[in-house]
């Protein structure tokens, strides 16, 4: 919590304000329903700051977060078996091009991510995928 206080004299009395700054939180809740082999059956998932407030159906997910302390990559790369190959194959193509938009936006090196983009269409044509 920050407070930024002021202390205001009127007239031999003292007025305390305090300006909270409150930090908003948001939540993703994922659930994973799996079958007696430990195969994701089905995934759904929920955010706080969704305007749909019902948790959704998903075929496939990759969260990946940055371990500062370890200086590196936690994955949790999860899909139903019932995932089409063809919709795999867009899922990762879809996922290779964020990626590099989100590079971008987070280091500015557009060589690299044109390079990256590169391969994406190269991907794309070696999965014959259409490429939107």
């Amino acid at each position: 919590m920050d407070c930024r206080a002021k202390l205001y004299n009127f007239g031999g009395y003292y007025i305390f304000t305090c300006k909270i700054k409150i930090m908003k939180t948001a939540e993703i809740k994922l659930t994973i329903q799996l079958d007696d082999d430990n195969v994701p059956e089905n995934i759904m998932w929920e955010s706080t700051d969704a305007q749909n407030k019902e948790a959704l159906p998903v075929k496939s997910m990759m969260l990946a977060l940055w371990d500062q302390s370890y200086k590196n990559t936690l994955r949790i790369d999860l899909w139903t078996k019932d995932m089409p190959v063809d919709e795999m194959k867009r899922f990762f193509y879809e996922t290779l091009q964020t990626m590099g938009d989100s590079f971008l936006r987070a280091t500015g090196e557009t060589n690299i991510v044109e390079d990256l983009r590169d391969y994406c269409a190269h991907f794309a044509d070696k999965m014959e995928i259409s490429q939107k």
